[in-house]
């Protein structure tokens, strides 16, 4: 095996590698319940991560047999990948720095305002898509969990909820509801101005499914999980633009030795 070809083969095995944080970041992501409720987002990540390996293997087995088309065709698609993993990063990055999250006074959890997000994210939640997510949140066990994590008021008015429980399971606090249970709620007199104030039911198909604020919670999830997964979208992008750069002087100095071969067997 030409000296080209060895090295091509060490970094297709370094690219195989770096493969691996995507899938499994691609896996962490489709496994979380909120992403259940959102198909389409569960697994472009993994499709990267597996693609990434698959081109990647071809790419070994093109060093390792000397075959310079197999090469070539991981060039190409690599290139393809990579740039479409770097459109994904600087996507994810602007969609998800909005934060609609704001911190609530004497409370160790954070509510949630639909306005505070981008428009991109807002449409995920949009009338038409939120049907089929509210009956897959009602679905959920979210809400029924904290019924069985904490019983008194003040266990549960310093618990690091999630977001999604935040806004899904209980009331805004603005709206003034006294606390019975995490999910069961005694109305106020006078209601603050909050629309969710009138929307919030002790129905435990209802609760706050039909809020702003579980919609804003929703994105909330998803926010903290694809800014996770950006920072091992980041470090894979920089290891495999790295390996590219050096596999593309290598499949260049791969074809110079073989014309060198060549040239030398005609003198022969």
């Amino acid at each position: 095996m030409a000296v080209s070809n060895r090295i091509t083969s060490i970094l297709n095995i370094t690219s195989m590698l770096s493969s691996f944080p995507i899938i499994i970041s691609g896996i962490w992501v489709a496994s979380k319940p909120d992403n259940e409720c959102i198909h389409w987002l569960r697994f472009p990540i993994l499709f990267f991560g597996i693609s990434i390996f698959i081109i990647s293997l071809i790419g070994f087995i093109g060093a390792h047999k000397n075959k310079q088309g197999l090469i070539a065709i991981y060039l190409i698609f690599m290139a393809f990948i990579i740039s479409a993993l770097i459109l994904l990063l600087v996507l994810a990055f602007i969609v998800t720095r909005p934060s609609g999250a704001y911190v609530v006074p004497n409370r160790g959890y954070k509510e949630y305002k639909l306005d505070g997000y981008s428009s991109w994210m807002r449409k995920i939640v949009d009338s038409e898509n939120w049907l089929k997510i509210r009956v897959c949140l009602a679905d959920s066990e979210f809400c029924p969990d904290l019924n069985q994590m904490y019983i008194g008021a003040d266990q549960f008015l310093i618990a690091p909820i999630s977001p999604i429980q935040s806004g899904c399971c209980k009331p805004p606090t603005s709206c003034g509801y006294q606390f019975v249970n995490p999910t069961m709620w005694i109305s106020p007199f006078n209601m603050g101005g909050d629309p969710d104030c009138s929307v919030w039911s002790n129905d435990q198909r209802q609760l706050c499914y039909n809020c702003e604020s579980c919609k804003a919670g929703l994105l909330g999830n998803l926010r903290y999980e694809w800014r996770k997964v950006n920072v091992a979208i980041m470090v894979a992008v920089v290891v495999l633009i790295f390996v590219y750069m050096i596999g593309c002087i290598a499949f260049k100095n791969s074809q110079n030795e073989d014309l060198f071969r060549n040239r030398k067997r005609g003198w022969a």
